[in-house]
C-alpha cells in the first residue's frame, strides 16, 4: 500500500531547470507538485487549485517573490510561502518574513532540507487551522490566566505565537514590566515540540549575582562552603524541556560570556566540577530593557 503524500506544493521559478529540479525531487520525497514559470500564473494556478504550501523564487521575471509572498498573504493567508534565492542576505530574509513568507532558503540547498521546511510549513497550516477550529468551537470563552483580547495587535501576538511555538527555536519576548511576557512563553512551550517536558521560569534578575551560576548550573558537593550536597541547575531540571529566562537585560556582565557559551556548546559545567553536562533544552527570554541599544554600547553580548 503507497504511503500517504505529504503535501500538495506550488512551485514558482522561472529557471526551468531548477523548477524542473525541485518538482522532481520533491515528488521522490512523495510531495504532489505543480508548477509554474512566472507569479502572475502562479496566482491563477493557486487560486483554481489546492495547495498546503507554495515554494518560490525571490528573482523571477515580471513580479518578484516578494510581492508574491504578499499577494498569496492577500488571497491565501492559510497557504504558507517558502522563499528561495541565490541572493540570501538578512535584508532580503527579513522583506520575505515580513511579506508574510513562512521560511527562507538561500541557494545552493539540499532538497531534503526544502522537504523539511515543507513538512513543518505544512504543519504549521494545519495547527492554525486546528487552532481556527477550536477558538470558533469556544467562541469568545477562554481559560483564566491566559492571554486575552481581540485587537489587532493581539491577534498579530497570537499569530506569532501560533507560528513560533511549535518550532524549537529560542525566543526573545520585549515588553513593558506586567505586559504578560511570561504568559507569551508558556502559550510558546505548550504549543512546542517539548509540551510534555518542564516548563522553567527563573528572574535573572531577582537572584543575587553571586548564586545566579550556581542556580543556572548546579553544583557539586564541596564547590563552596555551604554545598554540603550535589545541586542539579535549572537548565538540567529543565532538560527535554523549556528554559524561560526571563529580565535576561539584568544579567550581569560577569555572567553572560558563561551563559552564551552553554547556549553555543549545549553543555554546562556545573561549579566545581570539570566535567561537561549535555543539555537538551529550549531557551526562552524576556526582557523589558532595550537590549540592542545595550549591544552596542557594549553592555550585553
Amino acid at each position: 500500500m503507497a504511503e500517504p503524500a505529504r503535501g500538495r506544493v506550488l512551485v514558482v521559478e522561472d529557471d526551468q531547470a531548477m523548477r524542473q529540479t525541485i518538482e522532481v525531487g520533491l515528488q521522490r520525497r512523495r510531495f504532489e507538485t505543480a508548477s509554474s514559470a512566472d507569479a502572475d500564473h502562479g496566482l491563477e494556478t493557486l487560486r483554481t487549485g489546492e495547495f498546503e504550501a507554495v515554494v518560490t523564487d525571490l528573482n523571477l521575471r515580471g513580479m518578484g517573490g516578494i510581492e508574491l509572498c504578499a499577494r498569496v498573504q492577500s488571497c491565501r493567508p492559510d497557504v504558507p510561502v517558502v522563499v528561495i534565492t541565490a541572493f540570501g542576505s538578512l535584508d532580503t530574509a527579513i522583506q520575505a518574513i515580513r511579506a508574510g513568507a513562512y521560511d527562507f532558503l538561500t541557494k545552493p540547498f539540499e532538497l531534503e532540507a526544502l522537504a523539511l521546511v515543507l513538512d513543518r510549513a505544512i504543519g504549521y497550516r494545519s495547527l492554525r487551522a486546528e487552532v481556527k477550529r477550536l477558538r470558533e468551537q469556544i467562541g469568545r470563552s477562554a481559560p483564566p490566566g491566559r492571554l486575552l483580547g481581540d485587537s489587532k495587535v493581539m491577534r498579530v501576538l497570537g499569530e506569532l505565537i501560533a507560528r513560533v511555538g511549535p518550532t524549537d527555536a529560542g525566543v526573545l519576548i520585549t515588553g513593558e514590566t506586567g505586559t504578560g511576557k511570561e504568559l507569551v512563553a508558556r502559550a510558546l512551550h505548550e504549543l512546542g515540540p517539548r509540551a510534555g517536558g518542564p516548563f522553567i521560569a527563573v528572574n535573572c534578575a531577582a537572584i543575587p549575582e553571586a548564586l545566579l551560576e550556581s542556580e543556572l548550573f548546579g553544583h557539586v558537593r564541596g564547590a563552596f562552603t555551604d554545598a554540603h550536597s550535589e545541586r542539579l541547575g535549572l537548565f538540567q531540571q529543565a532538560q527535554r524541556g523549556t528554559l524561560f529566562l526571563d529580565e535576561i537585560g539584568d544579567l550581569d556582565a560577569n555572567m553572560q560570556p558563561k551563559l552564551l557559551r552553554v547556549l553555543q556548546d549545549k553543555q554546562v559545567r556545573p561549579v566545581g566540577s570539570d566535567a561537561q553536562v549535555p543539555i537538551d533544552v529550549r531557551v526562552l527570554a524576556a526582557t523589558h530593557r532595550d537590549l540592542e541599544t545595550a549591544v552596542d554600547e557594549g553592555r550585553f553580548r
